[in-house]
C-alpha cells in the first residue's frame, strides 16, 4: 500500500509567502501543514511508502523536511520518497492530474493507494476510512456536508446515487448539484493507474484532480464515504491565517501526534 501526496503547485494566490517556499511546509501551530497528514499516514496499516510529488523550485525544501521524519519512518518500516516533476515556475507546471501520472510512472508495481493534496488539514480520522478501503475492491472519495453555496462553488461537489455511489464530481460548479463537497483525499485501486493514462490522453483538464475522479466514476465504481467533520484548506493567505488562529486557540483541534 502506498500514499501519493501532491505538492507540486506554486500557490501564486499566496505570494509573497509562497514565492520561495512551498505551501505544504508553511507553519501552522509551529508545525508544517503537511505534518498533520503525515501523523495520520504513519498510523495506517500496511502502508509501506509515501511518495511526495514536488517541483524543481521546492525539491530541496522537501528533501530537508524528509530528513526530519526519517527516525519515525524507520521505526515503522515506511519509506518516504521525494519526486521532482521538473517544473520551474507556475507557467510550466504540469497540473495535479499530470503530476499524479508522473508519480505513478516513478513508482514500480501496482498497489492500493491513498492520494491526497499536501495543503489540507483533515479534521477527521483517516485510519477507519483506510481500513474500510483496504477490504474493498472499489474506489472511495470523501464526502463532507457543506451548505454554503459560495464555498461549494470553489470546490469539488459530488452527485451521489444509490448506496452513495459517485455518479459525477463537478469541479467548482456554478450551480452545485448537492451539498456534498469532495476534498482532495482519494482511496484508489490499482486500476486507477490505467484510467489516469486514458484520461490524460483525452482531456485537457489536468489541473484539479477532481477532473480525473469525475472520469473515473464514469468508468468504474467509486463510492463516497460521508464524514461528519471538516478540513482546513490552506488555499489563501486569509485561510492560512484563520487556520493558524484556530489551531492555536483550541488544543482539542490538534490531530493526535502518532510519532514516537
Amino acid at each position: 500500500m502506498i500514499a501519493v501526496l501532491l505538492c507540486a503547485g506554486f500557490a501564486v494566490r499566496m505570494y509573497p509567502l509562497t514565492r520561495d517556499f512551498p505551501k505544504p511546509l508553511l507553519s501552522i501551530a509551529d508545525r508544517p501543514v503537511i505534518d498533520f497528514l503525515m501523523d495520520q499516514l504513519l498510523d495506517l496499516k500496511d502502508l509501506c511508502a509515501i511518495h511526495v510529488i514536488t517541483n524543481t523550485r521546492f525539491h530541496d525544501h522537501f528533501d530537508s523536511w524528509r530528513h526530519t521524519w526519517l527516525p519515525a519512518l524507520a521505526a515503522r518500516g515506511t519509506a518516504l520518497e521525494i519526486h521532482n516533476d521538473g517544473a520551474t515556475a507556475n507557467e510550466n507546471r504540469l497540473g495535479a492530474c499530470a503530476d499524479l501520472q508522473f508519480g505513478f510512472q516513478q513508482i514500480a508495481g501496482t498497489s492500493k493507494m491513498l492520494v491526497s493534496a499536501g495543503d489540507n488539514i483533515f479534521r477527521f480520522a483517516i485510519k477507519p476510512l483506510w481500513q474500510r478501503f483496504i477490504k474493498s475492491q472499489d474506489h472511495y472519495v470523501i464526502a463532507l456536508l457543506e451548505t454554503d453555496k459560495t464555498k461549494l462553488r470553489r470546490t469539488g461537489v459530488l452527485n451521489l446515487g444509490a448506496n452513495d455511489q459517485v455518479l459525477r464530481l463537478h469541479e467548482k460548479p456554478q450551480n452545485p448539484p448537492s451539498t456534498w463537497c469532495c476534498p482532495p483525499l482519494y482511496f484508489l485501486q490499482p486500476s486507477a493507474r490505467l484510467r489516469l493514462e486514458e484520461f490524460i490522453r483525452i482531456s485537457q483538464q489536468r489541473d484539479a484532480p477532481g477532473h480525473f475522479i469525475d472520469y473515473l466514476c464514469r468508468k468504474e465504481k467509486v463510492y463516497a464515504l460521508k464524514v461528519n467533520a471538516g478540513r482546513l484548506d490552506i488555499g489563501s493567505i486569509d485561510a492560512y491565517r484563520k487556520a493558524e488562529e484556530l489551531m492555536r486557540s483550541d488544543p482539542n483541534l490538534m490531530p493526535i501526534d502518532s510519532r514516537p
